[in-house]
């Protein structure tokens, strides 16, 4: 029998593997044991919560009662022998820098994993670029007031937390923070952030090989102060430091008498009212911009220095353009197709809209597929409110020269949208001198150069969908790589990845522009490494429906939540039901002729294979009215 000190000392050895990491001791204890299992860990107001992740006790038993002997007297023995073997580089305490969609999606996965994350914000608030001021705020970006997002809310949502179904497709900005405050709140993670505090540095720790521990200084209301952090999650976003190239365009300087200004600093059209308004650059600001000036402006030009094809957020039948864009039967056709046939499939499918050419936007003939998302805008150009001009050659006192040899004169206001460079000052040079772009990481994520990998970069990525979603799948292996449920290569495989995927950068353009990653490419691939991409084959099997629905219909997030580690009980049932969310807000008058409308569509697509049987019935047998080898008449 134990003596009380041993009973103490195993006590406290006992509660200390709990606070160490209580996920990993189970889950081993689990494996050890043969009785491992998918845990639920995310939660949704309108589906069944999941089972608590903290370890029960056998009714009546108390943490000293493990160490009596019997099974739990060995799995105990076990734990802390797998404790002693972890405890120097387990990652308890995370830091999250930044408290926009990010940095919101990064704090919550860290919950989900046990972790202790403490998310600094140098802001009031949260929500990051989606919460709109009336001027721009020093050192922070926010998007203008005319804003609506280009991605639909089904495509743009966090995997368990689905948009209220009453809220439109296409969100303005203050939706998109209402929906923030609504996870936050339902997650519970507001007392985790820490508001008007900016992180001034993030450095390795002397003994950062074997600890892969941070120094993290903060300062808040003028005093600084020093934390120890086990890991870090850098959650600043694409859009930091405006890139205002005015060297590459001369006499804006030195001769213009007007004003000019990024699009960073663009809030409202009313303060245009009767302005000649130059736009330079037509990536989505550029012309949502342009666009919206050209309802108060005298007139706004809009120069293009690139080919760009146009989308409409309205797609066939006027659902959103994303959901039937991007499904994984179209993934699988583009994987399946050479190229060259799927640009010419692209550039049919968009000009059946207007004809690019004619409009001066881009041609068939044009070597890449750059694409922005706004339906006004050739309606604009085909009202005159917006004239499109090529690349600004100089400026004038008054006027701007472009490379065509025109010029337009009496220019008021000149407006940069060239896009933003990212910059993470707060790094130390051995980490931020290599972070050129997120080719520089290992999978957009993390600097391969480290020791070890308790530094994560989450969302600095150009998808052709949602960033939102492709942040959340990065922070879901993020976590579960510093929880220790997911390993990555060796320092120098990830770096010989990197080296084979780094793209080239174009000459003046800014560093953060690089070519869009395909969406559904991307966050498979991140979902593999998680082990939490779905399998259409295995689904086929047990659930014919579901399956149909992944594969046919539109990639959503939900999908990343149907198995595997993170799994949602309530995933299938948000992948099944999301047209009908689609569809609740524009529901607001019902037609009394919709049902027999409907009727008569459904008999006009049967009655396409009926004909088309009919007629190959026909075709194989003698032609009627005839008798063979007469011409008699039946």
């Amino acid at each position: 029998m134990l003596d009380s000190s041993n009973s103490l000392r195993f006590e406290l050895s006992f509660d200390k593997i709990l606070r160490t990491d209580c996920r990993v001791y189970m889950e081993s204890l689990a494996s050890f044991t043969g009785t491992k299992s998918n845990t639920l860990l995310p939660t949704n107001p309108a589906f069944p919560s999941p089972p608590s992740l903290t370890p029960a006790l056998p009714t009546g038993a108390s943490s000293g009662a493990l160490n009596q002997g019997g099974m739990w007297g060995r799995l105990h023995s076990l734990g802390q022998d797998l404790a002693a073997n972890q405890d120097d580089t387990m990652v308890r305490r995370v830091a999250v820098i930044g408290a926009g969609s990010s940095g919101l999606v990064a704090t919550k996965c860290c919950l989900d994993e046990g972790l202790e994350p403490t998310c600094f914000e140098r802001s009031e608030d949260i929500g990051g670029l989606w919460r709109f001021t009336d001027k721009a705020d020093r050192g922070r970006v926010s998007v203008y007031r005319s804003v609506i997002s280009n991605t639909s809310k089904e495509m743009s949502c966090f995997s368990d937390f689905p948009f209220p179904e009453d809220f439109p497709s296409f969100l303005p900005h203050n939706l998109f923070l209402e929906y923030f405050r609504m996870y936050a709140q339902h997650f519970q993670l507001l007392r985790h952030i820490r508001f008007k505090t900016t992180v001034i540095s993030v450095r390795k720790r002397p003994d950062f090989a074997t600890s892969g521990q941070w120094d993290v200084v903060t300062e808040a209301e003028g005093t600084q102060e020093s934390h120890v952090f086990d890991a870090v999650m850098v959650c600043a976003g694409n859009f930091q430091q405006p890139h205002l190239p005015l060297a590459s365009f001369p006499g804006i300087e030195t001769r213009f008498r007007g004003q000019y200004f990024h699009s960073l600093e663009y809030k409202d059209a009313a303060a245009f009212q009767g302005k000649r308004v130059l736009v330079v650059g037509i990536g989505n600001t550029g012309c949502d911009i342009a666009v919206d000036m050209s309802r108060v402006a005298a007139k706004v030009f809009l120069s293009a220095r690139s080919s760009t094809w146009v989308f409409s957020r309205v797609a066939n039948h006027g659902f959103p353009w994303d959901m039937l864009n991007t499904t994984r039967f179209n993934h699988f056709l583009e994987w399946l197709l050479p190229s060259a046939v799927m640009k010419r499939i692209r550039i049919w499918k968009t000009n059946s809209w207007f004809n690019h050419e004619i409009y001066g936007l881009a041609s068939a003939k044009s070597s890449n597929f750059n694409f922005i998302i706004n339906e006004e805008l050739p309606f604009c150009m085909l009202s005159g409110t917006i004239v499109l001009k090529s690349n600004v050659k100089e400026f004038t006192e008054t006027s701007a020269v472009f490379e065509d040899g025109t010029t337009e004169e009496n220019i008021d206001v000149v407006i940069f949208a060239t896009g933003y460079n990212f910059s993470f000052s707060f790094l130390e040079e051995s980490i931020c001198n290599p972070l050129k772009n997120n080719s520089t990481l290992y999978k957009c994520i993390f600097p391969p150069q480290l020791e070890r990998p308790t530094l994560a970069v989450i969302g600095l990525i150009k998808l052709t969908g949602s960033v939102m979603v492709g942040s959340e799948i990065q922070a879901r292996w993020v976590t579960g790589v510093f929880a220790g449920a997911y390993k990555l290569p060796p320092s120098s495989k990830m770096m010989a990845e990197v080296s084979k995927k780094q793209l080239p950068v174009k000459r003046n353009l800014p560093e953060k522009q690089n070519s869009r990653l395909n969406f559904i490419s991307y966050t498979s691939e991140i979902a593999s490494c998680a082990g939490v991409k779905p399998s259409v084959l295995r689904l086929l099997l047990t659930n014919p429906r579901l399956a149909l629905a992944v594969f046919f219909g539109p990639c959503t997030s939900y999908q990343y939540r149907l198995m595997g580690r993170g799994q949602w009980s309530g995933a299938g049932a948000a992948i099944l039901t999301q047209w009908q969310r689609v569809l609740k807000p524009l529901r607001t008058r019902v037609l009394e002729d919709s049902a027999s409308s409907y009727s008569w569509r459904w008999l006009g697509l049967l009655a396409l294979p009926m004909a088309l049987v009919v007629g190959f019935l026909l075709s194989k047998c003698p032609k009627l009215g005839w008798a063979p080898r007469a011409g008699l008449l039946f």
